[in-house]
């Protein structure tokens, strides 16, 4: 049996299986029915190993495993195995929010809180920086500058931006709005995010960008987020922000925002 390289690799990224046990699937895929000593040698993976591996895929649900002897497994059809492996992964994710949310209720989280206090003494807001790489990386960082926020929030985006943060970013902006947080809003707006920019009116002061294309958050006049590149031409794993806590930087950048601000039509 000979199988791409490049139909393995992506094989291993869907179903988050290691090298051995997408030859092994493939392999008894490949037979319908097989020992564990004819996978090895049709995989080419060590004999040692083979019945590992096959336990592994039958737990999590790709493989059945016969009984008689000698002992046998039997592939599922791969529609099958999708539903198993999308199930199982909903249950993992339900298990472990679950136990994430019972922390809050434990001396666990009180104790990483006091480290955490502690320790940020000790730390020179200028060093409460760092750069973030992937859209869900920095859309999980700006929630949660935006969750803190006390006074104010200034969000800069696109066209496309926008319709993202409305999804990301609405349910902490309306408890920030409830608080008495002043949030603003500008991206171009046209007939494609008209109707989301009217959504964020509901909880910012929104108005249309001209002529300019950026991507910043300033929170409180203090801590900012910007991101380096254009979201039209990278791919969103590769998307990168700076996160940096300077009152010196964010304040004047706000300032400078506010004569743009000024100029801005107001969404209606």
């Amino acid at each position: 049996m000979i199988v791409k390289d490049e139909f393995l690799s992506r094989l291993r990224k869907i179903f988050d299986l290691n090298l051995y046990e997408v030859k092994v699937w493939t392999a008894l895929l490949s037979r319908g029915t097989s020992t564990a000593g004819e996978l090895s040698n049709i995989s080419d993976v060590p004999r040692s190993r083979t019945y590992d591996i096959l336990e592994s895929l039958e737990k999590k649900g790709f493989i059945v495993m016969k009984l008689g002897k000698p002992i046998k497994f039997v592939a599922l059809k791969p529609e099958e195995v999708v539903e198993r492996v999308k199930k199982n992964l909903l249950r993992q994710a339900q298990e472990k929010s679950k136990r994430l949310e019972s922390l809050k209720k434990e001396e666990v989280l009180e104790e990483l809180t006091t480290l955490f206090t502690q320790g940020i003494k000790f730390v020179e807001p200028s060093d409460l920086s760092g750069s973030l790489k992937g859209r869900q990386n920095l859309y999980n960082h700006l929630d949660m500058m935006v969750r803190d926020a006390e006074k104010t929030i200034t969000i800069v985006t696109t066209r496309e931006g926008l319709n993202r943060k409305l999804e990301v970013l609405m349910p902490s902006l309306e408890k920030c709005k409830k608080r008495g947080v002043k949030i603003r809003v500008a991206a171009p707006i046209d007939k494609n995010n008209l109707k989301v920019a009217k959504e964020f009116k509901k909880v910012a002061e929104v108005r249309n960008l001209e002529n300019m294309k950026a991507r910043f958050v300033i929170i409180d006049s203090n801590q900012l987020m910007f991101m380096l590149f254009d979201d039209e031409k990278f791919h969103p794993n590769y998307d990168t922000g700076v996160w940096i806590n300077t009152e010196f930087f964010a304040s004047a950048l706000e300032q400078m925002f506010e004569l743009a601000w000024k100029e801005m039509k107001p969404v209606r």
